[in-house]
């Protein structure tokens, strides 16, 4: 994949397993990689434990942190990996926020937003809420422990229907709940072949049998500390 010239974008729900793909995927092309800074938010636990008094404080610190990153994307050499965009920050802030405090979100957001580069290629990672939830559980952070699974199926179905009408930048859609990318070397190999394809850096993969609808990922446990909470 060394031919890859571009700024990829790893998008997902919580515990989908995007931070293991960009890892895998930074180290076969041997790229620049770009990590979302999630446990600098002072809000973060608070959060977790009621939403409703702290998701204002951390949505904004979160909004100003990935601006800050992302604004340095333009001036790093590609090829590039990311395991997050800017876009998703609004998709988080549109399920926990509402009334004047979403209304001065947008404000702030759209103005940002102007200054953002677009990826050459999304790949959001799908899960079912099951799944997400085993993930969350076995890889058992403090913070994660008293996740609410209502509040994950709600970031579930936002992501999907957000990725369902997505059109700023390319897309390849992977479905996570059938295969092993991280102990699977062929499910692995198949996906970076979906992703050059995707990128025209090369014949693109067949779907796996079984995903001739939908594109591929895994029942593996994501377990890397750096897999963010939003």
């Amino acid at each position: 994949m060394s031919a890859i010239k571009a700024y990829i974008a790893i998008e997902g729900v919580i515990g989908v397993g995007k931070t293991t793909l960009a890892r895998m995927l930074q180290r076969a092309i041997d790229s620049q990689l770009v990590l979302e800074v999630f446990e600098e938010n002072p809000f973060l636990s608070s959060f977790y434990g009621d939403r409703a008094r702290y998701a204002f404080q951390t949505q904004i610190f979160f909004l100003l942190s990935r601006y800050h990153q992302q604004r340095q994307l333009a001036h790093l050499p590609r090829p590039l990996i990311s395991d997050y965009m800017f876009d998703k920050d609004r998709l988080f802030a549109q399920v926990n926020l509402g009334g004047d405090e979403l209304q001065t979100y947008y404000s702030v957001q759209e103005a940002l937003a102007e200054n953002i580069c677009r990826p050459d290629l999304v790949v959001y990672l799908k899960a079912d809420t099951a799944t997400l939830l085993n993930r969350i559980t076995a890889r058992d952070r403090p913070y994660e422990r008293n996740m609410d699974p209502e509040y994950i199926d709600r970031l579930r179905s936002a992501y999907d229907h957000f990725f369902s009408v997505y059109s700023a930048a390319p897309m390849l859609t992977v479905d996570t709940n059938g295969i092993d990318f991280v102990q699977n070397n062929e499910d692995r190999e198949a996906i970076f072949a979906r992703i050059r394809g995707a990128l025209g850096a090369g014949p693109r993969q067949p779907s796996l049998p079984g995903m001739e609808t939908e594109p591929l990922i895994q029942k593996a446990i994501f377990d890397d500390p750096a897999d963010q909470h939003q």
